[in-house]
């Protein structure tokens, strides 16, 4: 009878230890989001946004304020169309500019929120008009290479002539 306890108490305990794990994991996939406070959403518009995915952190001055509620395509101005979902404890002026960053090298994408200076405040359904899209790592590579191939090309031709 004693053994029986014993393996029932090992077996609650490996039970929370792997319920622990996975909200570990789930919470550092940024899979999970537990917050139960309310917000407001304001959207943005985008000519890309890279890797930029639905609840993504919103962060202003390396603070989250608020996530990614939904990404779209707009098929009318051809953007893609970013709902924030803010939460009610941070205002920011409308003249607020967002841009697409990443943390680290190669690390997940995140929206960077720089207040204004305008008097008016985000309100629920507004739309933030300055915005920066997602720097390429593909783009800036092509643009370096063919920067350096045109330059590369006379010097090769001079060189040839002596």
């Amino acid at each position: 009878m004693q053994k029986s306890r014993t393996d029932v108490w090992v077996g609650l305990f490996v039970l929370l230890g792997a319920a622990a794990l996975v909200f570990l994991a789930l919470q550092s996939a940024n899979l999970l989001q537990l917050n139960f406070r309310s917000g407001y959403q304001v959207t943005a518009r985008f000519d890309n946004i890279g890797g930029l995915k639905p609840n993504a952190a919103v962060r202003s001055a390396g603070v989250v304020v608020g996530r990614v509620a939904s990404i779209t395509f707009d098929d009318k101005i051809y953007q893609a169309r970013v709902t924030l979902e803010l939460q009610d404890r941070y205002a920011f002026p409308k003249d607020s500019s967002v841009k697409i960053l990443t943390s680290g090298l190669l690390g997940e994408q995140y929206l960077g929120i720089e207040a204004g200076a305008d008097e008016k405040m985000l309100a629920a359904g507004d739309r933030i008009v300055a915005t920066q899209s997602a720097v390429v790592l593909e783009n800036l590579i092509s643009q370096f290479l063919y920067s350096k191939a045109a330059d590369g090309a006379p010097a090769t031709d001079s060189t040839a002539k002596k």
